[in-house]
């Protein structure tokens, strides 16, 4: 994604259809609609090229939903999906309620949350696809006026309701995610994203402009579920994070809190702990006095932002683009994972002419309107969440720790010696398989063949007999890295064959690459199989381990690589097993 993606209108999108897509990665996506697709398939196609992706689309013929999906010979199965989008229109959905006697309305939301959950069993039942519902734009008829908030037969009662068992629904359902269109319009405008005269003609219920935002939002959802959204924000300080120069105006004159123009950086720092919380690296850089730049962090009764939510923090008086290019050697994360705010328009173009593959939004010049901005890009898409995301900052911590301690030795032996490393080494369970499956969305450098996996596909994977799994944590002298690789093994006649071996960038030349292929190694032998065959599927991103079996000693097979459990060789590891 780039920053002029926000301003494209519906007929860019259309030109974009008769651009070349070859070359460009495939992916199958399904839309079934109870009113007209046409143009939404058009807008989802053409948002597909700006952001560098072949979406190949089978569009039904609106108001074939149950048809297609419960018909297991239906073209909709034939066409292979990777993604169904679904969508039930609200303005439908009010002729439905209309039609309803007044006890059946009482439970409008509730038969169809019912319906719902049959549906999606049914795609569960005949495709790994997953399924892109979109939620309902509030319509308010007025047949109750206000009082229909205190109604259960009004349409707006049952539509709200509607809308919060679907959330219920989808967490039920980990092959399900909501398109959260309701949001969308309620951030435009309801006259802005409906069109009258569109849904009479044509019967298409989203306005030119608005089918822009829906194929944004669309594309959001399915970027994550392949790998490819944003781990880390860094962070601007003067006039970004605080109104005012530190070093100029000093600890006392700067405008943060919540009087005046200090509640809009306030809001900002407050955005930005909810995404640390949940998992987004917060990063510094900011062209300033290190000590001086700290003092707010510690000193300022008014600063939300704490010096222990920042992972890496940067002050000094290089060029952010040094500091940048430091701060990605520290996370060892792709630039592309990294956004960068920035108030000044000069900086913000320096980045982006030297890193494209940072997103740096164009903030605007009034600080009270940053928030708003930022929070309408949605800028931070996730496909998963677990538990140790809100770790993560106290992970970054001590790597930097480790960074700075390797500065110290001339010798790799020795500094490996020195960080006295353990790893746990288990089969996947219940606590693990999220995190596992976290794994596999995330991971894109370590992935050697880059195939993505749900909760559910683990947990199916864990109870089937024709796998084995293991999943390491590791730990040092600075603290425990998490859950940081993870294999699955697929028992096939007299090898085991390596369906996916991911491992987190961190960890990178610690050994772990060798103390995982020993316990593969130890695995066979128990299980009694004479080969290990691994493969190597390249993307753009995991050319890192292009020679990754090569290294470990394995011999070149037909299209894949092979290693002989009797001529495996114990190379040197500075791990020990718990």
């Amino acid at each position: 994604m780039n920053q002029l993606i926000i301003d494209l209108d519906f007929l860019s999108l259309k030109k974009n259809l008769k651009k070349d897509f070859s070359g460009l990665k495939t992916l199958n996506i399904a839309i079934l609609g109870d009113s007209s697709t046409q143009l939404l398939n058009q807008a989802i196609k053409g948002f597909g090229y700006e952001i560098q992706l072949n979406f190949q689309i089978y569009e039904t013929d609106y108001g074939q939903i149950d048809q297609e999906v419960y018909n297991t010979s239906s073209e909709l199965y034939k066409s292979n999906p990777n993604f169904i989008v679904i969508f039930h229109s609200a303005q439908k959905l009010l002729s439905k309620f209309y039609e309803s006697s007044d006890s059946a309305k009482k439970d409008f939301a509730t038969n169809h949350i019912q319906y719902l959950n049959n549906l999606f069993n049914k795609v569960k039942e005949n495709t790994n696809a997953k399924v892109l519902y979109f939620n309902f734009i509030e319509i308010n008829d007025f047949v109750f006026g206000n009082y229909g908030n205190k109604v259960q037969t009004s349409f707006i009662f049952q539509l709200r309701k509607l809308n919060y068992e679907l959330m219920n629904l989808s967490i039920e359902h980990s092959n399900v995610f909501i398109n959260d269109i309701s949001s969308l319009s309620n951030q435009e405008g309801f006259r802005y994203s409906f069109d009258p005269k569109m849904y009479v003609n044509a019967d298409m219920v989203f306005s030119l402009d608005f089918l822009v935002k829906v194929a944004k939002n669309t594309a959001d959802i399915i970027l994550s579920q392949i790998g490819r959204f944003k781990k880390c924000l860094i962070l601007d300080l003067d006039n970004t994070m605080w109104g005012g120069i530190i070093g100029d105006d000093g600890i006392d004159n700067i405008h943060i809190g919540d009087l005046g123009i200090g509640k809009a950086f306030t809001s900002l720092q407050a955005w930005s702990k909810q995404l640390k919380q949940r998992g987004i690296i917060l990063a510094v850089c900011s062209k300033n006095t290190e000590y001086i730049a700290k003092e707010p962090f510690v000193k300022h009764p008014d600063m939300l932002l704490k010096l222990e939510d920042i992972s890496i923090f940067v002050a000094n008086w290089e060029s952010k683009v040094d500091n940048i290019k430091y701060i990605q050697s520290i996370l060892n994360i792709g630039f592309d994972s990294m956004v960068f705010l920035d108030d000044n328009p000069y900086e913000r173009g320096i980045v982006r002419n030297e890193f494209p593959e940072v997103l740096v939004p164009e903030l605007p010049e009034d600080p009270s309107d940053y928030i708003g901005f930022l929070i309408n890009l949605n800028l931070f898409e996730m496909a998963s969440f677990s538990e140790e995301d809100a770790e993560r900052t106290k992970l970054y911590q001590e790597e930097s720790k480790r960074v700075d301690l390797k500065k110290t030795y001339t010798s790799e032996i020795e500094y490996l010696r020195h960080l006295k490393m353990t790893s746990e080494v288990k089969a996947f369970d219940n606590f693990t398989i999220p995190r596992v499956a976290q794994l596999t969305q995330r991971s894109n450098q370590f992935n050697l063949r880059t195939i993505r996996y749900s909760e559910s596909d683990i947990m199916e994977i864990t109870s089937c007999g024709e796998y084995l799994t293991l999943s390491f944590d590791l730990n040092d002298k600075f603290g425990n890295y998490g859950l940081i690789s993870a294999v699955i093994l697929k028992k096939i006649q007299d090898y085991l064959f390596i369906d996916t071996w991911i491992m987190s960038c961190r960890v990178i030349k610690r050994g772990m690459e060798e103390f995982v292929l020993k316990k593969i190694v130890d695995i066979a032998n128990e299980y009694g199989f004479t080969k290990i065959v691994g493969e190597y599927i390249p993307t753009p991103k995991n050319g890192i381990v292009k020679d990754h079996f090569l290294k470990l000693g394995f011999v070149p097979g037909d299209n894949n690589w092979v290693l002989h459990v009797n001529n495996y060789k114990s190379l040197k590891i500075y791990i020990d097993e718990k």
